[in-house]
């Protein structure tokens, strides 16, 4: 069966992406929790198990609503993000800003009417609820997503390239065909299918087009939001979520090493996923000094190329780099 959306020409048209550090937050919790998880997360998943053994949070009010026996959770806690790439503080205050009686509905539509105690007191006063939701998502984000963010949000900007490019290409039929094997849009309507469907469903879209928001610690499968009050989010897997991890842990081949020397190999077998000076010293165990003289050799070469995000600087293997590495 498929879960439908009706797209007219308007809505196509204002059809947008973005990036919610919120939406990487609430997966990171779910892949925690054990629901549909990811095996290419493995790696941040024991890094983040870790982590909260030394250290637990405190998730009292959300891990109740991400966590449960019911198939579904309350969509509310992903609200549409209003520009491309909103910060943690305006997915946070827009998550606070849930109409009341949306929250309820929601809770309604997963909980059903004998909700667990923590779902009732927050059915019962919202505003405070959301508010103490908010500060452990805000928790939650800041010990495990902001340390890894900046190679995590190089892979979603990496990906909107990509689809803005197949979107220039091809027009919405190429977009679609391309985002997901289960996704597909014909004559005005897009269709998710697959066998977690039992039936056919029809979207109660929110106003505007879809917001497409790709997502690197998250499941396999495609959510599209059945019901909102904000505009209606495609939340996809991103492109390049197999390297994101695994900076420092490939054996470069004997070859590249013979040629560049063993630490640049591995920078530039590490930079497969994008990363910072910091995250590739603290992967291979040399100083960050040492990685910037290292880097510049492979700059000024062509192997590695440098872009920034936001405060920070991101290294990636060039074509040209990735060939020399496919070909040992």
């Amino acid at each position: 069966m498929a879960l439908t959306v009706d797209l007219g020409v308007a809505e196509l048209a204002a059809t947008r992406f973005a990036i919610s550090p919120l939406s990487e937050t609430v997966s990171a919790l779910q892949q925690l929790g054990d629901r549909d998880r990811r095996p290419v997360n493995l790696r941040w998943l024991r890094w983040a198990a870790d982590e909260l053994a030394a250290r637990p949070l405190d998730l009292s009010h959300t891990w109740p609503l991400l966590v449960s026996d019911r198939p579904n959770w309350p969509e509310f806690l992903v609200p549409a993000p209003r520009g491309s790439g909103a910060s943690i503080e305006d997915d946070l205050a827009a998550l606070r800003r849930t109409p009341a009686s949306q929250v309820r509905l929601s809770l309604r539509r997963v909980f059903g009417d004998d909700p667990p105690p923590p779902v009732a007191a927050l059915a019962e006063r919202p505003a405070a609820g959301l508010r103490a939701i908010a500060g452990e998502l805000r928790a939650a984000h800041d010990r495990l997503i902001a340390p890894h963010w900046p190679r995590i949000r190089a892979v979603l900007d990496a990906d909107v390239t990509y689809r803005a490019r197949q979107l220039a290409a091809g027009g919405a039929a190429r977009l679609f065909a391309d985002l997901h094997p289960d996704l597909h849009w014909h004559d005005g309507r897009l269709r998710l299918e697959g066998s977690r469907w039992r039936s056919g469903l029809t979207v109660d879209r929110g106003p505007g087009g879809l917001v497409l928001m790709p997502v690197a610690l998250g499941t396999p499968y495609v959510l599209i939001k059945k019901r909102t009050s904000t505009q209606t989010t495609v939340r996809y897997p991103a492109r390049g979520v197999g390297t994101l991890w695994t900076a420092g842990t490939r054996t470069p081949a004997g070859s590249t090493v013979r040629l560049l020397g063993r630490v640049r190999a591995g920078l530039l077998e590490a930079l497969r996923s994008p990363a910072t000076t910091t995250d590739l010293a603290r992967a291979l165990g040399v100083t960050p000094s040492a990685v910037s003289q290292h880097l510049r050799v492979l700059r000024e070469s062509g192997l590695v190329a440098c872009e920034r995000s936001g405060r920070h600087v991101l290294y990636a293997t060039t074509a040209l780099g990735l060939s020399l590495l496919a070909n040992p």
